[in-house]
């Protein structure tokens, strides 16, 4: 790759959303990678009224590493497009709608995108039809989740008997999802400038793949490669590709999906700023190409010379 002069860099982290403990941690090895190869790197645990003083004039560019509500939902990426600094990943428009699931699932079905069954509730007084709806047609147990957050923050699965305590998990957090469960694996493909990397198989003894089964366990297994008959691995990185470019997205990212008994696949979620820790699928994804994680923080950062 030719050699490119990224001046100075801000690694924008931490935040407030719920996700924050696991960006300070993709952060801190964005940085440490950056500054291994001698990029002139520093880092910014965003508040929110010193971005701007933190920014305009100290830096050329921004690694944004922030993950969940305010780092993924267009809000960050408006401001820096307001401050005219050059950022990683997707702009406004295609961040704010692949925040919202609903959104995102209601735009990508009617592309014909399969996606789990599903309901919004915007106040209390809607779960109990919602849920009763999705349970009806789909039999428990069933998902309930926060409407915008990531790390699975705020999910569960819930039976009849524990749809109160999973609902109220979830609106801690805003509108929330009541989906169709559906049984067997999480399948993630990592998009890097246009392309679709080895699809990763996950494994866990839990429940399901929770945060503490992402961040926390051991016991987690990622399969790369996936295991998939090769014609039915690009089946799915085309579907990934083409999400991608329904939402809008650039640059870089993470389409997560589940893989049913049958081998059907169904979209679960986007994610713009995906996770960079050591439990971190698209690290995992790119190594299975050759790509080491400083290359590969390099390959993102390459993306703000001609974007945004």
């Amino acid at each position: 790759m030719e050699e490119v002069d990224f001046g100075r860099v801000a690694v924008l982290m931490g935040g407030w959303s719920a996700e924050r403990e696991v960006s300070l941690s993709s952060g801190r090895q964005v940085l440490d990678a950056m500054q291994g190869v001698g990029i002139d790197a520093f880092a910014v645990d965003v508040e929110r009224h010193e971005l701007s003083e933190a920014l305009v004039g100290k830096c050329d560019r921004v690694f944004n590493i922030l993950h969940g509500t305010w780092g993924e939902d267009g809000r960050i990426q408006g401001l820096l497009e307001t401050l005219d600094v050059p950022y990683t990943g997707t702009g406004v428009m295609g961040s704010a709608l692949t925040m919202d699931k609903n959104l995102t699932k209601a735009v990508c079905l009617q592309q014909g995108i399969a996606t789990p069954a599903w309901r919004i509730v915007r106040r209390e007084s809607e779960f109990e039809t919602a849920a009763s709806e999705i349970g009806s047609e789909c039999g428990y147990p069933i998902v309930v989740k926060p409407a915008s957050e990531g790390s699975s923050v705020g999910v569960s699965i819930a039976h009849e008997n524990e749809l109160t305590e999973a609902y109220n998990l979830a609106a801690k957090y805003g509108d929330v999802i009541v989906e169709q469960f559906i049984e067997g694996s999480e399948i993630t493909a990592a998009i890097l400038n246009g392309a679709a990397l080895p699809l990763i198989k996950i494994s866990t003894p839990r429940e399901f793949y929770d945060f503490e089964a992402k961040y926390q366990e051991d016991s987690t297994v990622y399969d790369c490669p996936c295991g998939l008959s090769a014609e039915a691995e690009k089946v799915i990185q085309d579907t990934a590709l083409k999400v991608f470019e329904i939402t809008g997205c650039e640059a870089w990212g993470r389409v997560d999906f589940l893989l049913d008994s049958a081998g059907n696949h169904y979209l679960l979620e986007v994610n713009t700023a995906p996770g960079m820790t050591d439990h971190s699928l698209v690290p995992m994804a790119a190594a299975a190409t050759g790509l080491d994680f400083a290359e590969l923080v390099i390959q993102i950062l390459t993306t703000t010379v001609e974007t945004h």
